[in-house]
């Protein structure tokens, strides 16, 4: 099995992802009304033609290392290591949390954002949940000198206040979303629609590996850099590749970028880390691998969460970012093929990811990836971590924009 360079179409076993449809596997595609699929195949045109431009490419390369600060440290954590109690465990975290803005939704918010300069337009709509990626939306927009709109659902304006005020203070025109579950799902909807009003003149820049095609591709072949990093990093470091990569999921962009450089080692198991909320059992949780079927949703054949008649499911994580009822069509293909394997963490076990994290190593993450750090503690204490196991762990985000939050919960404020 070999994986194609960053850039590039992905070989798996059983073909090349996504093929000329958009589909990984029987994953992907393009679920759109027709007056949305005229746009979707221009900015795949564009996209194609902008990733065979060396130009483009060196241009994006550039600002990634002068103005997001890449390549991101990568490092072990000793004495979290040892509290996992197990002989020779080593475990080493990609500090996504570093790069500019605090998190990975830099990556493929600034490649989006040249295509959409490449493209000609002059304006950027975007969808946020936990924040972070219309922090890196309205960040690059003003770099770029781009006008900015972006959606986010009213819910998650109240619980990310922090990311919000930056948001503005960047220049980006806020719009509440107040129907549906009022997160990320709805913030969507209401992106598209403008986007469509407005296709002439805007880029609709997604967050996320999800969506119809071309956007799972375009956003994982930007995020790829985190893995492909990583892999270097890891080999230098150690001289051998990780027994265990893990990362958080929601739509997936962390998850792909990571996954991505080790998806043709397999000897690298590669673990997916989802929300369980207040427990599978609760119905209140968003592990969408976990507990979701296939369907289609916005505009995209994946699994997803669904009722009994089609329709989506409510969700509930501590974290923003991770609130989403659907999950790419890649991991979905991942996972399915058992490439991946896709396990969860609830609220409770993402907080003590993020108290050990902070008071054995002084790093304060993000809730989405304390969610994988919490995993990790759980696989140690199950025994499911082996003796001398080496372990890469992507911390997606820093966790200012939770503190807040997570201060209430944890009884510290």
């Amino acid at each position: 099995m070999a994986i194609s360079r960053p850039g590039g179409n992905s070989t798996y076993e059983h073909g090349i992802y996504p093929d000329e449809f958009g589909r990984y596997g029987r994953f992907g595609g393009r679920y759109v009304p027709e007056g949305l699929m005229a746009a979707l195949l221009d900015l795949d045109r564009a996209y194609r033609q902008a990733r065979a431009d060396p130009e483009f490419t060196d241009e994006l390369m550039a600002l990634l290392r002068h103005r997001v600060g890449r390549p991101t440290l990568q490092h072990r954590i000793p004495r979290f290591a040892a509290m996992l109690d197990i002989a020779g465990v080593r475990v080493y975290l990609k500090r996504e949390d570093m790069a500019h803005t605090g998190a990975h939704k830099i990556n493929n918010a600034l490649g989006q954002a040249l295509l959409a300069v490449r493209m000609g337009k002059s304006r950027v709509v975007a969808e946020t949940g936990a924040g972070q990626h219309g922090v890196a939306v309205a960040t690059v927009c003003a770099m770029l000198g781009l006008r900015c709109t972006i959606y986010m659902g009213a819910a998650d304006i109240q619980r990310q206040e922090p990311n919000v005020v930056r948001m503005r203070l960047l220049g980006a025109d806020i719009r509440p979303v107040h129907t549906g579950g009022r997160r990320l799902k709805a913030a969507i909807s209401e992106a598209v629609r403008d986007w469509v009003a407005s296709v002439d003149t805007t880029h609709f820049l997604f967050g996320t590996t999800a969506g119809p095609a071309p956007y799972p591709q375009i956003v994982r072949d930007f995020q790829t850099v985190i893995g492909a990093e990583a892999r270097r990093q890891i080999l230098v470091a150690e001289g051998r590749l990780p027994d265990f990569v893990l990362a958080c999921v929601g739509g997936g962009s962390n998850a792909v970028g990571t996954f991505h450089a080790f998806a043709g080692d397999r000897e690298v198991q590669l673990i997916g880390v989802e929300a369980a909320g207040r427990g599978i059992e609760s119905g209140a949780h968003a592990a969408t691998l976990t507990a979701g079927t296939p369907g289609e949703m916005d505009g995209s054949f994946s699994y997803l969460l669904q009722d009994i008649d089609g329709q989506v499911a409510p969700t509930h994580s501590i974290a923003a970012g991770l609130d989403y009822p659907g999950v790419g069509p890649e991991l979905s293909y991942l996972e399915s093929t058992g490439r991946m394997i896709c396990r969860t963490a609830t609220d409770e076990l993402a907080l003590r990811g993020l108290t050990a994290l902070s008071r054995h190593e002084g790093i304060v993450s993000a809730l989405e990836p304390a969610h994988a750090v919490g995993y990790l503690m759980a696989m140690a204490e199950r025994g499911e971590l082996p003796e001398d196991s080496l372990v890469l762990l992507c911390l997606s985000g820093r966790g200012d924009k939770d503190l807040a939050a997570a201060a209430q919960m944890l009884g510290v404020a």
